[in-house]
């Protein structure tokens, strides 16, 4: 298990993002890495379609694991 995001990770927010129209929760797909340790994700609906991609810290996002994992 990893701790910094990675390419492709899918993460949720951690905090809202007013400015973008993004909650607490919502879930996004790590598409670049950023200089400064930020990360460009983009989140899409269920068809698919991008309705937000920004840049953010590794401060603001949770990685989602879909494998089981043991706890350190």
């Amino acid at each position: 298990m990893h701790t910094t995001p990675r390419l492709l990770d899918v993460v949720a927010l951690l905090s809202d993002v007013p400015a973008h129209g993004l909650v607490r929760g919502q879930v996004g797909t790590i598409v670049e890495l950023l200089d400064g340790g930020a990360f460009e994700v983009e989140f899409s609906d269920d068809e698919g379609r991008t309705y937000a991609e920004l840049a953010l810290p590794s401060d603001q996002l949770l990685i989602l694991h879909h494998r089981p994992q043991q706890a350190a």
